[in-house]
């Protein structure tokens, strides 16, 4: 099992950046995707969330209008866009999986983990 996140980077305030996260290995197939931020000195933020079939979506209210996420299941790739990027969204963005995606996103119930991905916004 193994998910990896990229497409981190700099980029100016108001900028875009796509993140992806490749997923391998039963069960991620049927396995909801999550995105997590974690910003220096601060905790692990659920940012959102997809279910297995695309169906069910979850955006935290922080980045709701900004941030959409979305899911290609032949690729194995989720994806999540952001747009109009503030400095306070910097931080390293991890993706994970677990058998649900909910309202309430609790990265302790969330399975398996990638390795982040940095992001940098620059005001």
């Amino acid at each position: 099992v193994q998910l990896q996140a990229s497409g981190g980077g700099l980029v100016q305030a108001g900028g875009s950046l796509t993140l992806s996260c490749t997923y391998s290995g039963s069960p991620l197939d049927y396995y909801a995707i999550g995105w997590f931020r974690q910003a220096p000195g601060k905790e692990r933020e659920p940012i959102s969330c997809i279910s297995s079939s695309g169906g069910t979506k979850v955006v935290a209210d922080s980045v709701k209008g900004r941030f959409t996420i979305s899911r290609d299941n032949f690729k194995a790739t989720v994806y999540l866009h952001m747009n109009n990027l503030k400095p306070e969204d910097t931080g390293v963005y991890y993706c994970a999986g677990d058998l649900f995606c909910q309202q309430n996103m609790r990265p302790d119930e969330y399975e398996y983990w990638g390795k982040g991905t940095l992001v940098t916004v620059s005001s």
